[in-house]
Parts: C-alpha cells; sequence; structure tokens
C-alpha cells in the first residue's frame, strides 16, 4: 500500500512540473513589447470610413507594401484629431519630425521565405484575415512577442504551444501554409524555390 502511494505521488508530481512547464516555458520563452503607437482599426474603419487597402497597398511591381510609411498617416494627422494624449504623442513624436514610426511586425518570416501577397490575395482571392487574423477588427493593437531564441514574432508559431485547435491568422508556419494549400486544392510546389529564395 505504501509502495503505491509513493507511486502515485511521483506521478502527480511529474504531472504537476509538467503542466507548470507547459504553462510558464511561454513566459519564458516570449518577450512582450508594447507597439509605439496606440492605434485603432475601428476608429479608422468605422469613423474615418477608411478600407484596409488605403493603408496597406502594393506596389507598382506587384509587392506588398505592408506597414504603411508615414507620409500615409501625415496626411490626415498634421494636426491632432482630437484631443488624446496618444493622439498629440503620435503627432510630437513621428508626424512633426517627420520620423517613421518603428512598427513592430506580428508576421514577419524569416529571410529565406518568399510569399507574395497579390498571388494570394488578388489572384487566390485570400481575405487577409486568413493569414492575419481580425487585426482590422481590433481597438487596441496587442503587444508584439518576440520568440527569445529565433527573434521572430510568436504569431509565426501561433498561440497555441501544442498547435492543436489553431484559429485562421493563429500560425504562420509552412504547415500552415500546405494545410491551407491542401483545403482549397491548390497544387503543391513542384520545387522548395517557389516559396524559399
Amino acid at each position: 500500500m505504501k509502495n503505491h502511494r509513493g507511486k502515485f505521488v511521483f506521478a502527480a508530481g511529474v504531472l504537476m512540473a509538467l503542466l507548470a512547464g507547459w504553462r510558464g516555458f511561454p513566459l519564458i520563452l516570449y518577450q512582450q513589447t508594447q507597439q509605439p503607437v496606440d492605434f485603432s482599426h475601428v476608429v479608422h474603419q468605422d469613423k474615418a470610413g477608411m478600407k484596409c487597402e488605403d493603408c496597406h497597398t502594393f506596389r507598382d511591381d506587384g509587392t506588398f507594401a505592408g506597414i504603411p510609411a508615414l507620409e500615409k498617416c501625415a496626411g490626415c494627422h498634421a494636426q491632432p484629431m482630437g484631443a488624446s494624449a496618444a493622439e498629440k504623442n503620435f503627432i510630437a513624436t513621428y508626424v512633426t519630425p517627420n520620423r517613421e514610426v518603428p512598427w513592430l511586425v506580428y508576421a514577419r518570416q524569416p529571410d529565406n521565405v518568399h510569399f507574395s501577397h497579390i498571388e494570394h490575395v488578388k489572384l487566390g482571392k485570400l481575405a487577409c484575415e486568413r493569414c492575419h487574423g481580425p487585426q482590422g477588427k481590433t481597438d487596441k493593437l496587442r503587444p508584439y512577442e518576440q520568440d527569445r531564441i529565433s527573434g521572430y514574432s510568436r504569431d509565426i508559431w501561433g498561440h497555441s504551444m501544442s498547435r492543436m485547435g489553431l484559429r485562421p491568422g493563429d500560425g504562420k508556419k509552412m504547415t500552415d501554409c500546405e494545410s491551407c494549400h491542401q483545403e482549397r486544392g491548390v497544387a503543391r510546389a513542384e520545387s522548395c524555390l517557389a516559396c524559399h529564395k
């Protein structure tokens, strides 16, 4: 009887250690940093009537421009639009000195990965939310979480350590791309160089 009790206590201890590690490891692995500007997609869409493509555009050569340059913001924000401290800080810190905002990019891929936005958005008619999640419906930007080992955003791996039950926009690993292609009946690339340069 005493022998079984010791095994039970040992098994319970191992289980508790695993659960604590499973819960605690992401807290140690990821460093959180707030975005430099308190930006609201909701205010820009609902109150200003802007569309995603007003800020997130394609260049003439078809490549994605990504995060908008300050000149896009400065057109409307030459003077404060409202009385909030965040708006005044944005004007004083970035617009007036004509200093680009050092945004932390959630979806930055490794340098050897080539992703054609125009191919997926225009030709494949893929909604931005499929890869980026509901960013356009946010009233506040969430913290950027950087993997302390690889230096990449947590958005690449996804927010579930087990990667089970990932929603669209939660994970940008190669397997996520392959799953999406499989769901849509898109043939696999015949060469690694189609996606990796």
